[in-house]
């Protein structure tokens, strides 16, 4: 059928199986506007107070659904408010689709009113991206877009489309959409093997998941990995969701704001089995002490992070879920009780420990997250910021099912959350979505209050107020002579009156007595609902390990005079 531009932009959407998009509407993208308008019955949008949130809520709606989020901006401004958000789920590996408008064809090039090279701007932070100056390629190209931001190692796309080409009509015919396939061959069968040998062969395993396990969907064949290792498990930030934290043998997190139990672990395997994830700075510290000595199997679908950044002793590349689920079917049942018995008595030894409270009526961040997670049961969709309150959210909840975390891994992005727990909500409307903020990154995006009100969105927004910039202040701290330069942010704004003014529900824990019945009436109330809790600006994350130190000697106690 004769469709214009915009419609098949629209009806290639519906192809991919995409019934929510996030935008905000401008001159360059109104036709794409208009076609909305009338596929409203089939597709719906949500537009938030600034396009960087729609590109967060795209985001947090393909975390935790494992579908290809979308996001649609116009040209110029509205596509360069696109990048941040593009660049954080580049770096975490997120599927998503983004739709930028330009000025016609015929201006391209000529410094235009909100004419912008977004190709160019985002080359280095998309897999792919197109400009599409012909109708007759839009729609193979918005499909092959999708393919590409789920083949291999995940990532983002972007389509620019210049806004006569939305106009100009071309014939249209739907077809299936081409799902991308786990690729393996006999090298692969054989590096299975070989790693299969090694984990037999091992007396004292020690895995250690990240995101890619959840990006697969391989939550689960790596739950039967670890029971038929008999070993410990370890998560990255990205990894949270992967692994039953009230399991066992979960340890926690490991690196620069793990466990001490993890770290213990790691410098007394025989064998780490890493799966799924690329080696950070954050979680190696000193690469010459990472792991020395020990052999690792790294199976990861990204070529290129292989003995990147860690000699490795057997790869295994490819998809984590189907290799796993070979290891599964050629090892035997093992048992290692005496590293099981090490590592639960490390576990007993160095448990996380809030800071003993200065007052007895002291709101810790802490507790409040343990008992956030009680009254969920673990199985509420948690988003979070950058700073502390995501360290503790990644410490002190227990993720018991996958797809339950969001969270900026790899660029650390302050205002992300907000917009992740959007797209979060709109994916998982049965689930409480709660975003874990901190009072610095709540004012980078606390506009987008209005975007809850707008939609009645039920999110809660749990913010700590501490008046400053935790985190940096911490490294201020131990780092820079105590000379807390530009992190004290105080602003004065009181919280309870903004919620107000944004018609929104507002709950204040001041004392430690408000923590159960704030967090109950946040839960129970059904609309959108601002949380502030009022902590010490002096509460820090502990253990710690210095960027570039040795991660088996954490930071366990820190002075404050």
């Amino acid at each position: 059928m004769l469709l214009t531009g915009s419609d098949i932009i629209v009806e290639c959407l519906l192809e991919q199986g995409v019934d929510t998009v996030f935008g905000y509407p401008g001159g360059a993208v109104l036709n794409i506007y208009d076609s909305l308008y009338m596929y409203s019955d089939r597709i719906k949008h949500i537009i938030t107070a600034h396009e960087q949130a729609a590109c967060h809520a795209a985001d947090g709606y393909s975390r935790t659904s494992g579908r290809t989020g979308v996001v649609i901006a116009t040209s110029g401004p509205g596509a360069t408010n696109l990048v941040t958000g593009i660049a954080t789920a580049y770096m975490d590996s997120i599927p998503l689709v983004a739709i930028t408008g330009n000025v016609a064809t015929s201006l391209l090039g000529l410094d235009s009113f909100q004419e912008v090279d977004i190709c160019g701007i985002t080359m280095p932070v998309t897999k792919h991206n197109y400009i599409v100056k012909d109708v007759s390629k839009l729609a193979d190209t918005i499909r092959e877009a999708f393919y590409i931001a789920n083949q291999g190692r995940k990532g983002p796309v972007l389509i620019d489309v210049p806004k006569d080409v939305t106009a100009a009509k071309f014939e249209y015919e739907r077809k299936e959409p081409v799902r991308p396939q786990s690729v393996h061959d006999e090298d692969t069968d054989r590096q299975i093997a070989e790693a299969a040998e090694l984990i037999k062969n091992s007396q004292r395993p020690f895995i250690y998941a990240g995101g890619g396990v959840v990006s697969c969907d391989a939550c689960e064949e790596l739950k039967t990995f670890a029971a038929k290792c008999d070993a410990p498990v370890s998560l990255s930030l990205m990894g949270q969701c992967a692994f039953d934290n009230t399991d066992p043998a979960y340890t926690g997190m490991l690196g620069m704001h793990g466990t001490k139990t993890s770290a213990l672990a790691l410098s007394e395997c025989d064998l780490m089995i890493v799966l799924g994830s690329r080696f950070s700075d954050r979680v190696i510290g000193d690469p010459d002490t990472f792991a020395n000595g020990k052999k690792i199997i790294h199976i990861e679908i990204d070529p290129a992070e292989v003995g990147k950044n860690i000699a490795i002793d057997c790869c295994v590349p490819g998809d984590v879920r189907y290799i796993l689920a070979q290891l599964n079917s050629m090892l035997p049942d093992m048992s290692h009780p005496e590293w099981k018995a090490q590592i639960a008595q490390w576990k007993s030894e160095y448990p996380l420990k809030m800071r003993p409270i200065s007052r007895e009526d002291e709101v810790l961040p802490q507790e409040v997250i343990e008992q956030l997670d009680r009254l969920t049961d673990g199985k509420a969709v948690i988003t979070t910021e950058v700073g502390q309150h995501q360290m503790w959210a990644a410490q002190y909840y227990n993720f018991t099912q996958p797809r339950t975390f969001a969270s900026s891994g790899g660029l650390g992005t302050m205002g992300y959350g907000l917009g992740a727990a959007i797209g979060s909500k709109c994916a998982n409307p049965d689930k409480p979505v709660i975003n874990i903020a901190g009072d610095g990154s709540f004012f980078m995006n606390c506009n987008e209050l209005s975007s809850l009100a707008k939609h009645n969105i039920p999110i809660i927004e749990l913010v700590f107020a501490n008046n400053v910039l935790g985190m940096v202040r911490q490294w201020q701290r131990l780092f820079y002579g105590k000379r807390f330069s530009q992190t004290n942010i105080d602003r004065g704004t009181d919280l309870m009156k903004l919620a107000e003014a944004f018609g929104i529900e507002g709950v204040r824990i001041a004392n430690r007595e408000d923590i159960i019945p704030g967090l109950k009436k946040a839960l129970e109330c059904g609309r959108p609902c601002l949380v502030e809790c009022i902590i010490d600006k002096d509460v820090n994350v502990l253990p710690m390990v210095p960027a570039g130190a040795d991660i088996s000697q954490p930071i366990m106690e820190i002075e404050l005079d």
